[in-house]
């Protein structure tokens, strides 16, 4: 006897922005704990971050909390996309109660990219952030974002039909 599973999960550009409905709460809640972005430039964030997640674009988001006078990461969360997950359900968004405004800090946010995006051509890229009215000016950096200094551990684990954003914390 033979037992044989299929995973027929397809998601959607719905599913993709209802996924991303969990991880904006939280980088919402974090802005709003650490007093360090204002409702208008998360706005700006999650516009430009679901455009990118919506195509394919974007594998990681991280968002990092840094010291100004030597821009030391305190704490970060990162986002990690599954295109190809089986959970068909999210779990429920915060925990980030222990985001603090800490004198001489800020926030930043990384964004990763899929192989899809680094096969654009330069110009492909720049016509698809005017035609997509992208809100931030991204640049490229050179900042470790594996926060290999901090302690990482699983977060929640959003999902809708298959799309999945797993959360990892580092403190």
């Amino acid at each position: 006897m033979y037992n044989t599973q299929t995973n027929t999960n397809t998601y959607t550009v719905v599913d993709i922005r209802k996924t991303f409905e969990s991880c904006e709460a939280d980088i919402r809640t974090i802005a709003r704990r650490t007093g360090k972005w204002s409702t208008d430039y998360v706005d700006k964030i999650m516009h430009d971050i679901i455009k990118l997640a919506e195509n394919k674009y974007l594998d990681k988001v991280s968002i990092a909390l840094k010291r100004r006078s030597d821009d030391y990461t305190i704490r970060a969360a990162k986002f990690k996309i599954n295109e190809h997950g089986d959970k068909t359900d999210s779990d429920r968004a915060g925990r980030n109660n222990d985001w603090q405004n800490i004198d001489d800090t800020y926030l930043t946010v990384y964004l990763s990219y899929t192989y899809r995006w680094q096969a654009l051509s330069s110009q492909q890229q720049i016509e698809f952030y005017d035609n997509n009215d992208f809100k931030i000016g991204w640049v490229i950096t050179s900042d470790d974002t594996t926060f290999s200094h901090l302690s990482s551990s699983n977060a929640q684990l959003y999902a809708s039909k298959g799309y999945e954003l797993q959360k990892t914390n580092y403190k």
